[in-house]
C-alpha cells in the first residue's frame, strides 16, 4: 500500500514539475514575442525619424 502512495506522489510531483515547466516556457515565448514587437515599433520609430531628418 505503502508502495502505491509514493508512486502517486511521485506520479503528482512529476505532473507539477511538468505543469511548471510549460507555463515558464509559455512565459519566455510570450516575453519574446512581446520584446519582438517592441523593438519592431522603436525600429518603425527610428526608420520615421530618419525620413523626417534627410
Amino acid at each position: 500500500m505503502y508502495s502505491l502512495d509514493g508512486d502517486l506522489a511521485n506520479a503528482h510531483l512529476r505532473d507539477l514539475h511538468h505543469d511548471a515547466q510549460a507555463d515558464a516556457r509559455a512565459r519566455r515565448v510570450r516575453n519574446a514575442r512581446r520584446w519582438h514587437r517592441r523593438a519592431e515599433r522603436a525600429s518603425r520609430r527610428a526608420q520615421q525619424a530618419q525620413s523626417l531628418i534627410r
